[in-house]
């Protein structure tokens, strides 16, 4: 059973035009950049991202939105994208807001086949507007669907050819709840070993959530750093 794929085109090939897509990260910590890189070449259109965030105006899910691939974004934060703000101001991108907590927990639910829960985090709010609420012990909470994707894009440190992965440190954020609540999960990681060579107890996410494997080729692990001028 080898998942491995030759290339992040190659992995990805399959991945049509209208798709939702989970990508992992957070900022540009944990991004899959090989893969996106791959997708902004593939060309798909579109396409309904779930993601914290949609990266930096020249990086990660930025790239996807200067080419136009990207219909909808289902994020927590976008405060450091410039195009992303313009698309939608402009009306060119639909933008569902979330807090981060519910993002999460609404991925990791996808991924459990739970289809709702209830979260008092917007409760009276303009996050609750069109959604059920229920009073339990005597506190409002808003009913929050679960998410689900047709892709999901991970970054992982080390990974084998049975697609069990091990995350680094931050870089883990997103990435194991993402990679369980898709029908097609791809990681990329940074180290191909046998299976066999990683430690049980340390794997993160088994391989039975993972479809396919790719090697990372040229990364920048980009930082971001926090500015309030002009250098």
């Amino acid at each position: 059973m080898n998942k491995v794929f030759g290339s992040a085109a190659e992995a990805i090939a399959d991945l049509p035009h209208g798709a939702t897509l989970m990508a992992g990260g957070f900022g540009l910590c944990g991004i899959p950049e090989t893969l996106i890189r791959a997708l902004r070449d593939l060309g798909a259109k579109d396409l309904t991202i779930v993601s914290n965030n949609a990266g930096i105006d020249d990086f990660g899910l930025g790239m996807l939105l200067r080419t136009r691939q990207v219909r909808k974004m289902i994020s927590s934060y976008v405060g450091e994208n410039k195009e992303f703000e313009r698309q939608y101001l402009s009306g060119e991108l639909e933008v569902e807001l979330c807090p981060q907590g519910t993002l999460a927990e609404r991925v990791r639910a996808g991924g459990a086949g739970i289809p709702a829960f209830f979260t008092a985090t917007g409760a009276g709010t303009v996050v609750a507007d069109g959604k059920e609420t229920r009073e339990f012990d005597g506190r409002i909470y808003v009913m929050e669907r679960a998410l689900k994707a047709d892709f999901a894009l991970v970054k992982a440190w080390k990974g084998d050819r049975f697609g069990n992965l091990i995350y680094r440190k931050t870089a883990r954020n997103f990435n194991p709840m993402m990679a369980s609540a898709a029908r097609v999960t791809v990681a990329e990681v940074e180290e191909l070993v046998e299976p066999g060579e990683l430690d049980p107890d340390q794997i993160h996410t088994p391989g039975i959530f993972v479809d396919r494997v790719i090697l990372s080729v040229g990364l920048e692990k980009r930082i971001e750093r926090r500015t309030v001028r002009e250098a």
